[in-house]
């Protein structure tokens, strides 16, 4: 490819626009080049910064907590109704106006936390002050439960269990914001947007200075990916290759979103080129809409899009997400509450049977490829990691991954948290933090995705990883590799949330048969 065919015009018309619209200005050709955003500070130790993301998850968590809790001592100060068959039963009374007052308990719940600030993003909160604002409207939102004695004709709501209540809903809020204390969850700043930009000509510059210069949403510029020198040395000094190392770059680096700024009549091929790479690496493609000059007709976007942009989406992108952000919000919350006291049995079998910690944190590649940290229940011995090269020979599958259904490295409690899949437990912490869905293909490891052969492998990580899967409900490790990735991708493709809740509810079985957990 020479410079005489890829001499670019200048943009006219509509000019450039960029993702979600996010600049309403055009920037000057004098415009200077804005710094790449710095990371935040960290907060000063002893103290909690409440974030857009830990906010959405401390109100799904207190008022999941709220109604554990409240269902949990009714059911056990009316255990004798509960299980004394139909007739004893009815006596609870389950009316509509139960019902209705449970609804309202749950809409006032996170409201009077409000009120104490538990969720204020702006400010920090100590330790002690956290712990006495949780106290106290945990207190005043007892007083809510009220209603459920007054109206209580049979007796099965009493004054014990408002008192239980009380008592139990402050543990389990404190508890609950320790854990969130000591999780080290994404900052704000890990919302920027990794972006490549292919093209180095008039309409790729002039895209750069929108980029750097949007202070509403960031946007971090890896580099430049084209064939010849851009036009500025700013651009020049960050040209990671040409279009031949595309596929490369993203088959190994994190890459959000792919903005091609190619001319479309001289680079029609190349641009071609570039959205296929990007489909078969499973990166979301970008492409400049402004393709004709006009002087009246105006393009038919977003009421808000000063510009327009084409975007070719590879994941499914739309509301249906955020009912499946809530299901795994909601389902982990849950679960972490009721499993905590097999948690406290796990971990304690765990260090009696064998020296060493009760987690086991490894790197996993999740969404777009970002690493983070996996937990697990320890199953192996403390160096389990440096002794794997020494039986690499044993492994039993094809392709990258690495499985045995005899591990030497198994500590003796292992090999019965393996096969009942109990080891996987922690990962409902990697679910509230949002790097683990309930649902999804499963996080592989640093090792097996550096034997990747091929880029179009890479399109599994277009999605959020999950705690279950189609290939987890389908043999599990008795299948080849090339299966799991069958069923990833096919996962992938004809994703609803009717298909997650059919995985769910096929895990349970599967996971008790213990079939292919290895």
């Amino acid at each position: 490819m020479n410079t005489t065919t890829r001499h670019r015009p200048q943009a006219g018309g509509g000019g450039e626009a960029i993702r979600l619209s996010a600049v309403l200005g055009t920037p000057s050709p004098q415009l200077p080049i804005a710094p790449f955003p710095q990371s935040e500070p960290p907060s000063p130790r002893g103290y909690r910064q409440t974030g857009p993301l830990t906010g959405e998850l401390l109100r799904a968590v207190d008022i999941a907590v709220a109604v554990t809790v409240l269902v949990g001592v009714f059911a056990a100060t009316n255990a004798e109704h509960l299980l004394g068959g139909i007739d004893d039963f009815l006596v609870v009374r389950i009316t509509a106006k139960n019902v209705a007052l449970l609804a309202g308990f749950v809409l006032a719940w996170p409201v009077l936390f409000v009120l104490f600030g538990l969720y204020d993003v702006r400010v920090r909160i100590s330790v002690k002050e956290e712990a006495l604002r949780v106290f106290a409207a945990c207190t005043v939102g007892t007083l809510i439960t009220l209603p459920f004695l007054l109206t209580s004709r049979s007796g099965a709501f009493q004054v014990r269990t408002l008192f239980y209540f009380w008592i139990g809903v402050v543990v389990a809020n404190l508890l609950t914001r320790y854990l969130f204390r000591v999780t080290p969850f994404p900052s704000r700043s890990s919302t920027t947007r990794d972006v490549l930009v292919v093209g180095s000509g008039p309409r790729a510059i002039n895209l750069y200075r929108k980029l750097t210069a949007d202070s509403q949403h960031r946007y971090r510029i890896l580099g430049f990916i084209d064939s010849v020198d851009g036009l500025l040395p700013e651009i020049g000094q960050r040209t990671i290759g040409s279009l031949d190392d595309l596929e490369s770059y993203l088959m190994h680096e994190v890459v959000d979103e792919v903005l091609i700024a190619l001319p479309i009549k001289s680079c029609y091929s190349q641009i071609q080129h570039v959205i296929t790479v990007c489909e078969r690496a499973g990166v979301e493609a970008h492409y400049l809409a402004d393709v004709f000059k006009h002087s009246v007709g105006k393009p038919r976007y977003e009421h808000s899009a000063v510009l327009p942009l084409v975007s070719l989406k590879i994941a499914p992108d739309d509301l249906r997400l955020v009912a499946k952000r809530g299901m795994d919000i909601c389902g982990a919350a849950i679960g972490l509450v009721l499993l905590a006291p097999l948690f406290v049995v796990i971990a304690a079998a765990i260090k009696l049977t064998s020296p060493g910690p009760i987690l086991f944190t490894q790197k996993r590649y999740g969404h777009s490829k970002r690493l983070f940290g996996m937990y697990k229940f320890r199953t192996m011995v403390p160096d389990a990691e440096s002794l794997l090269v020494s039986i690499e020979h044993l492994n039993e599958v094809s392709g990258p991954a690495f499985k045995i259904a005899h591990d030497p490295r198994l500590t003796p409690i292992g090999a019965f948290l393996r096969s009942t899949s109990l080891d996987e437990l922690p990962q409902l912490v990697n679910v509230l933090k949002g790097e683990m869905s309930l649902v999804g293909p499963r996080p592989m490891s640093v090792r097996d995705v550096r034997l990747f052969p091929e880029a179009w492998l890479m399109r599994r990580f277009s999605v959020t990883p999950g705690c279950s899967c189609l290939w987890q409900i389908s043999g599990r490790s008795n299948l080849a590799f090339s299966d799991w990735i069958a069923l990833d991708l096919r996962y992938i493709d004809n994703w609803s949330l009717t298909l997650d809740l059919k995985i769910l509810v096929k895990t349970i079985p599967a996971v008790l048969k213990g079939r292919g957990a290895v």
